[in-house]
C-alpha cells in the first residue's frame, strides 16, 4: 500500500547512495547478497533474543536490498550490459529468504523468551506463502501474456495492503517489542490474508 509512496521520497536519496557506492568492486547482486547474509543474521540474532542486534541487522539489511536496484539502474544507464533478469530473480528469492527467516528468528525468540504462542507466526508465514505464490504467479502469467505491469522493477507487483514498506515496519516492530511480537503478528497475518485476497482477485480478473 505505501511502496509507491515510498519509492516517491526514496528514490532520489536512494540513487545519490548508489552513486556514491558505483565502484567497480561493488555490483547490484554484491549488494543483495550482503542483504540476504545481514537478514539471516537478524535472524539468528532474534532466534538468540540479541534484539536490538537484529533490529540493526535488519535495518541494514533491507537499506542494502533497497540499493541494489538504483545501482543496477545507474549501470544500464551509463552503458553497461543488462542480464536477462538474473539480478531480478536474485533479489526476489533473497528477499523471500530474509522475510521467511525473520518470522521464523522472531518466533522462536518471542516463545522462548516470552512464552508466546508459536501460531500467530505460523499463520504469517502461511499468508507469506499465499500471497507470494499469488504476485508471482500472476507476473509470470502476466508477462507470457503481454500485460506486465512496468513500474522499472523486475517483476510485475500488484499492489495491496501488505507490501515491502509495510513488512520491513511490522518485522522491525517486532524486534523492537518482542514482548507483543505475537500480537503483532495476529494482526499482521490479517492484513497479509487480505492482500493475498485482493491480489487473487485482481490478479485473476487483469487475465481475463
Amino acid at each position: 500500500m505505501l511502496d509507491a509512496t515510498a519509492r516517491r521520497i526514496l528514490d532520489v536519496p536512494l540513487a545519490r547512495a548508489a552513486a556514491a557506492l558505483d565502484r567497480p568492486w561493488v555490483s547490484p547482486d554484491r549488494l543483495t547478497a550482503a542483504g540476504l547474509v545481514l537478514g539471516l543474521g537478524s535472524a539468528v540474532a532474534a532466534g538468540l533474543q540479541a534484539w536490538t542486534t537484529a533490529l540493526l541487522l535488519w535495518l541494514v539489511s533491507r537499506l542494502a536490498d533497497g540499493l541494489d536496484g538504483p545501482l543496477a539502474r545507474r549501470r544500464r544507464a551509463a552503458g553497461a550490459a543488462a542480464d536477462a533478469g538474473s539480478g531480478g530473480f536474485f533479489d526476489i528469492t533473497a528477499d523471500f529468504c530474509v522475510y521467511g527467516s525473520t518470522v521464523l528468528g522472531v518466533a522462536i525468540g518471542a516463545t522462548r523468551g516470552f512464552d508466546a504462542p508459536w501460531e500467530p507466526f505460523a499463520v504469517v508465514l502461511l499468508a507469506y506463502y499465499v500471497n507470494g505464490t499469488a504476485f508471482l504467479a500472476f507476473s509470470s502469467i502476466a508477462e507470457r501474456a503481454g500485460r506486465q505491469l512496468d513500474d522499472g522493477r523486475s517483476l510485475s507487483f500488484l499492489g495491496g495492503l501488505a507490501e515491502g514498506t509495510e513488512t520491513i515496519a511490522v518485522h522491525a516492530l517486532w524486534l523492537l517489542l518482542p514482548a507483543v511480537a505475537w500480537q503483532v503478528a495476529w494482526v499482521w497475518a490479517v492484513v497479509v490474508a487480505i492482500s493475498a485476497a485482493h491480489r487473487m482477485r485482481v490478479g485473476y480478473r487483469s487475465l481475463r
